[in-house]
């Protein structure tokens, strides 16, 4: 009986243990979000493909469609660096009341610099920067205010990347997606433009090995100007100024290293003797990641390999 008794409180005990453990794991794991209470109002139609209404005319609850340009990714919206926001800290405390009167779709939207620039809080993005760029690339020049910062970063889902992301694989998807989110994208390419969005497979057909590229280097490498200040630069040039030389990125002063690898540890080779070192951690670039050692090894034994020769050539003439 005493043993029954004494196994009976070890299990209570252990039972007990673990209900307390995974309450505090669940309570750890649990985040909750400023202002998401808020948010929900908005959500609860926004965050889905059918809303519901009081039609008055009626008299009757309505459900009815969502536009889909209209639908939002609650759970990316709060992945992202807008997070912490209220919709209406970017929209119009008109929209909390419903049905939303229809001439606030003509509200006029915020940009970056409305919110970034001058804020020494923001320093080290360079906001100021950034726009300056942005001005003086194709994407301003040519469409002017019609291509605005959201064209490329949506501002419900948009988070920093390079900047904290150590997978240069993720780092690659994330970037060349933004891309091809207008580039690969019929319908939102011609919000700015009448022309036939070109097939982007068939504009870079002249690139060897196509697929490998285009998984392993990140659109802005070729399309942008480097600028050793920014972290990413956005000053994309017209096609004709795209690099098409391999030699830009397959040699020792590769410049994925001011680009791509801006940020990893700037090292010119390691205890192996590879330059670009950095790059190896990901992928072995030729040109890019000669080995220093292995350079002296071929160099000493192309000199013996000649020196043997004129040895044989000297003896051939001597014994004639």
């Amino acid at each position: 009986m005493n043993r029954f008794v004494a196994k009976s409180i070890v299990i209570g005990v252990i039972s007990f243990w673990m209900i307390v453990s995974a309450s505090a794991s669940y309570a750890e794991d649990t985040v909750v979000f400023e202002n998401a209470e808020f948010n929900h109002q908005c959500f609860k139609c926004h965050g889905q493909k059918t809303y519901h209404y009081f039609n008055e005319a009626s008299g009757k609850v309505v459900k009815d469609r969502m536009n889909p340009y209209f639908v939002m990714d609650s759970i990316a919206f709060y992945q992202s660096n807008h997070k912490s926001f209220m919709c209406t800290d970017c929209h119009s405390s008109d929209y909390e009341n419903f049905p939303h009167n229809g001439e606030l779709r003509m509200e006029q939207k915020f940009n970056c610099m409305d919110c970034h620039g001058g804020d020494d809080t923001y320093a080290q993005y360079q906001f100021e920067r950034i726009e300056e760029e942005f001005q003086a690339s194709v994407h301003s020049t040519k469409h002017s205010d019609e291509f605005t910062c959201w064209m490329c970063h949506n501002p419900h889902s948009y988070k920093i990347n390079a900047r904290n992301n150590d997978n240069i694989n993720n780092v690659i998807v994330y970037d060349n997606n933004i891309c091809l989110s207008c580039h690969a994208n019929l319908d939102k390419y011609q919000l700015i433009s009448d022309l036939t969005n070109p097939n982007v497979l068939i504009t870079h057909e002249w690139l060897p090995n196509q697929a490998l590229h285009f998984s392993k280097v990140r659109c802005i490498e070729c399309h942008t100007e480097i600028d050793k200040e920014m972290l990413i630069a956005h000053k994309v040039q017209v096609k004709e100024k795209a690099v098409r030389r391999c030699v830009e990125c397959h040699s020792q002063n590769s410049l994925l290293m001011a680009t791509l690898y801006k940020f990893e540890t700037a090292e010119k080779r390691n205890k192996l003797g590879f330059f670009n070192a950095t790059i190896l951690s990901d992928h072995y670039i030729i040109g890019a990641n000669r080995n220093y050692y292995l350079n002296i090894a071929s160099l000493i034994i192309f000199g013996f390999v000649l020196l043997g020769i004129t040895i044989h050539a000297i003896i051939r003439i001597m014994t004639k």
